[in-house]
């Protein structure tokens, strides 16, 4: 009589759900009038985030701006004009490209939408 085989079925593992991590950064923009820009930049797959605040002495605005990779903007974003207080600056920014947005001038404007300090933040 023939021997039976048998055969022992090898399972894997199950996978266990992970969360994907994106790159974040703390960026704090500040001029000579003592008003700040502050908040984290988060770089995901086709857009970034700023989650911050502002304080505006005098007269502020927040402009953020994201770029590729050939440095070609993919939409800027600014806030409303604010005159002495402090405000929140949530914001989304386009990047939608491969690979994403390679960097990001996170800026604080006066009133009439002149830079008075900026950083530039990239990506990796």
């Amino acid at each position: 009589m023939a021997g039976l085989a048998v055969s022992t079925a090898l399972t894997a593992p199950a996978a266990s759900a992970s969360t994907a991590t994106y790159p974040a950064q703390t960026v704090v923009v500040k001029d000579g009038s003592g008003s700040w820009l502050g908040g984290t930049l988060t770089f995901y797959g086709r857009s970034v985030g700023f989650d911050g605040n502002m304080r505006a002495v005098g007269c502020r605005r927040a402009w953020l701006s994201a770029y590729d990779a050939a440095g070609g903007s993919l939409g800027p974003r600014s806030s409303s004009t604010h005159c002495d207080a402090i405000v929140e600056v949530p914001t989304t920014l386009p990047a939608d490209v491969v690979g994403g947005a390679a960097y990001v001038w996170v800026c604080l404007d006066d009133a009439t939408a002149v830079h008075t300090a900026c950083e530039r933040r990239y990506a990796h």
